[in-house]
């Protein structure tokens, strides 16, 4: 199920990038048109400040990476506004590469290879096991977390156009809601997965999920979200005051 040398050798070098919401909030006090950055932008700024981005941002990211190295790639989203992308190897086999969620690693989709499997494996999403089940055009993931307790979530393989994929960049830019950060952890006998969700931030292991001390004031939190996620700690507490309005 895991995708081949040159789909890992891309996926890799997004190893580092967290998923967050953070650099949106802090990019509209900036941007008077567009909200959904270039490449060219979101390089600049991961340069200077540390940020990544959200899901659209990493997938639009990710998509240029993959078709700089002449792989084909393209967006898929689910119901729920996420997006994805699916790469085709040199082969000719298609993965599923989800940075938005900080999956470990891509995996297989194509059921037709000798190795696709809908049956639990572990490796590909940091601190739960998951399950393929292909439906038509719609790909279905469930999650199993080491308490036993299982979630789904639904894609929609059909390719998503770069204009389709960049308006609703724009759109889910402008959503600015609540702060979400997500940041894999590479530990020597696992891939941890460390989330700061509604002023709330707690560690998930293989073992389960470790909750961390409650902090008083945005300039704590945006202390703490600057050493685990590598953004600039003056960008994180600005956006977390746009946040906070």
């Amino acid at each position: 199920m895991k995708a081949s040398q040159s789909v890992i050798d891309i996926w890799k070098r997004f190893d580092d990038f967290p998923m967050e919401t953070l650099t949106k909030a802090w990019y509209s006090q900036i941007a008077s048109v567009n909200k959904q950055r270039t490449v060219d932008l979101m390089k600049l700024h991961r340069e200077e400040y540390g940020t990544s981005g959200n899901c659209f941002d990493l997938a639009i990211w990710l998509i240029n990476e993959f078709r700089e190295n002449k792989l084909q790639a393209y967006a898929v989203f689910t119901p729920h506004f996420h997006v994805a992308v699916v790469v085709i190897d040199d082969e000719g086999y298609k993965y599923l590469c989800d940075l938005g969620d900080q999956w470990v690693q891509p995996i297989l989709i194509d059921r037709e290879h000798e190795e696709y499997t809908e049956e639990f494996v572990e490796g590909f999403f940091p601190g739960a096991q998951i399950k393929l089940t292909t439906q038509l055009e719609n790909l279905i993931v469930t999650y199993r977390r080491p308490s036993g307790k299982e979630s789904n979530q639904s894609f929609n393989l059909t390719p998503v156009s770069d204009s389709e994929l960049i308006a609703a960049g724009e759109k889910t830019q402008r959503n600015i809601t609540s702060p979400l950060v997500e940041k894999r952890l590479f530990m020597d006998d696992q891939v941890g997965h460390w989330e700061f969700d509604n002023y709330k931030s707690f560690i998930s292991r293989n073992t389960g999920r470790e909750i961390e001390d409650q902090l008083s004031g945005i300039e704590e939190w945006a202390n703490r979200i600057s050493r685990v996620s590598g953004i600039n700690e003056a960008v994180v507490l600005r956006a977390l005051e746009v946040y906070s309005r």
